[in-house]
């Protein structure tokens, strides 16, 4: 039986590895630990009880030292970061203070209570990103785990800047880590500021669809679940030491994924007549089709053209490989958006 320890758990990928391991593994117990930021919801958590919860900031080694202590903590899986790139541009310190500084907090804390001399198992698991690689151009090879590091936002490069600390934990002092680097994540729980929860919200009230350049940017798509089997596989069969790049397998253009937004919610409008009451804003309340709230603006600062994972080495050392389409990962998301409007409607106000 594993003793978890979840940083931030409240937010969107860690909460839905809260959900996941819960349910794969009801024998183990769950910790989280999450300053509840504008990301992080304990609605997220709901069902986790009070006594499993901390709210705390993960750049408080001393409170950190002593929750892995006082809860004989044995493995962290550390998702706690500020994550996105708009925000990295026009306020960079928050990302250097929470993702290099708090996973420094987090490994000088791990070290201090695991390499004690007791020779206690541990494992502290860090969740990382494919940005930290930069930007392909249209027929270079898919990042592997061995691509030199080039970032090329504020939060790209504090990610890259955690990477190091974990792997120099490693080296030097012998803490036993694993690392996985993911591709763009969507599924249940996401806050509204990435694109397929944003652009959602946005076509149910009306709003504008705002695409960045000519929206031709390559992401790969990973659904949230398969992420957080990617992650299971890394920490319990991974090698100390070790990187994993966890992908979906799904190159897709914003684009391409913005008008599998748009024919969703017209489809279900047209599906079920009810929604035209809940948004009546909507342009699919009205009959007219949801892109027609598309508009093109200024690209971002920096924008990587394409990402793209090879995951050779999680499928044949760790049996990993993604379980769903792009398709049947979206469908089963715009399901859950519009099942569950209390989750997302208050953080609309952020």
């Amino acid at each position: 039986m594993a003793n978890l320890l979840v940083t931030g758990g409240a937010g969107f990928i860690g909460g839905n590895f809260v959900h996941y391991w819960r349910e794969a593994h009801p024998e183990d117990t769950i910790h989280v630990l999450d300053a509840l930021t504008y990301a992080g919801n304990r609605a997220t958590i709901a069902d986790l009880p009070d006594e499993q919860f901390v709210e705390g900031d993960i750049c408080n080694s001393d409170m950190v030292e002593k929750l892995l202590r006082d809860r004989a903590i044995d493995t962290v899986v550390h998702f706690a970061a500020e994550s996105h790139v708009d925000r990295s541009i026009t306020g960079p310190d928050a990302f250097i203070e929470t993702n290099v500084v708090g996973t420094h907090s987090m490994l000088k804390a791990a070290r201090k209570v695991w390499l004690d001399g007791s020779g206690r198992g541990h494992r502290f698991h860090h969740v990382s990103t494919d940005e930290v690689y930069g930007s392909l151009g249209p027929n270079d090879p898919a990042f592997s785990e061995t691509t030199a590091y080039a970032p090329n936002s504020p939060y790209s490069a504090s990610k890259a800047g955690s990477d190091h600390l974990v792997r120099a934990y490693h080296h030097t002092f012998g803490l036993d880590v694993t690392t996985s680097n993911c591709s763009n994540n969507y599924g249940p729980y996401q806050y509204p500021e990435k694109l397929i929860p944003l652009f959602l919200i946005n076509a149910l009230h009306g709003r504008p669809l705002p695409i960045y350049g000519d929206g031709m940017n390559v992401r790969d798509w990973l659904h949230v679940e398969d992420h957080c089997r990617g992650i299971e596989a890394a920490f319990t069969d991974g090698k100390a030491g070790e990187v994993y790049n966890i992908g979906g397998g799904q190159e897709l253009p914003n684009l391409h994924v913005i008008d599998a937004v748009c024919r969703g919610v017209d489809a279900a409008f047209a599906a079920d007549p009810e929604l035209a009451r809940r948004f009546p804003g909507a342009p699919a309340a009205q009959g007219k089709p949801s892109d027609s709230l598309k508009t093109f603006v200024e690209d971002r600062k920096g924008h990587d053209r394409r990402y793209a994972i090879d995951e050779t080495k999680a499928r044949e050392e760790l049996g990993y490989s993604a379980s769903r389409t792009f398709d049947e990962g979206f469908a089963q998301t715009l399901a859950w958006y519009l099942d569950n409007e209390d989750w997302w409607r208050p953080l609309m106000a952020n």
